[in-house]
């Protein structure tokens, strides 16, 4: 099932301004359930968390920031 321009550009809002941040505040609480390990531990967990989120909605995000492919062409 292939995904219209104008739905993907939804689903990236909603990606982006209600799952993100649910995402962040999860990550946050598992380094916090860890316990407070050293700071390189921590900046590892953060950045390998950071590029996981995105893995799975890559397909979301490609053509997104592109024009439209099936809107008509009103130029003269």
């Amino acid at each position: 099932m292939a995904l219209t321009h104008k739905t993907r550009k939804r689903l990236s809002l909603f990606l982006l301004l209600v799952w993100l941040p649910l995402y962040i505040m999860a990550a946050v609480s598992l380094v916090n359930a860890l316990g407070r390990p050293p700071i390189w531990v921590e900046l590892l967990v953060y950045v390998g968390l950071g590029f996981l989120w995105a893995i799975p909605f890559k397909f979301v995000f490609k053509g997104v920031g592109q024009p439209d492919p099936d809107a008509k062409d009103d130029r003269k």
